[in-house]
């Protein structure tokens, strides 16, 4: 069993807020700044910022922006089977139109590539 000192010595990983890890993560992106030295002064383990740059490239440190959303009259297609429906999002001159009940695997990737 754990002693109270051994638990108190452990350390508790930070919450760091989105912006502030985006704003260092774009900073390491920079080929002339020394990621080593970008943690160091900032109190940051080496590896963590790494991760935050990965994630920024990936697109996993984009804010989720609010857009407009405008529900239109359709006229019905057909009687498809109860769950069936049309998703349609319009983004400029691009639409993107998916059909049917598609599997969250898929959606989740046309949403990702609509990031992009």
């Amino acid at each position: 069993m754990e002693s109270e000192v051994e638990h108190s010595r452990r350390r508790r990983s930070a919450n760091y807020p989105l912006e502030f890890k985006r704003q260092l993560a774009q900073q390491a992106c920079d080929p002339a700044v020394s990621v080593s030295q970008l943690a160091l002064q900032h109190g940051l383990n080496t590896n963590m910022l790494f991760r935050w740059r990965r994630q920024l490239m990936a697109g996993q440190l984009d804010q989720a922006e609010l857009v407009p959303v405008t529900l239109a009259q359709v006229s019905p297609i057909s009687k498809g089977p109860v769950g069936s429906g049309v998703i349609e999002i319009r983004i400029g001159e691009a639409a993107v139109r998916v059909e049917g009940s598609p599997d969250p695997a898929t959606l989740t990737l046309v949403l990702k590539g609509l990031r992009a």
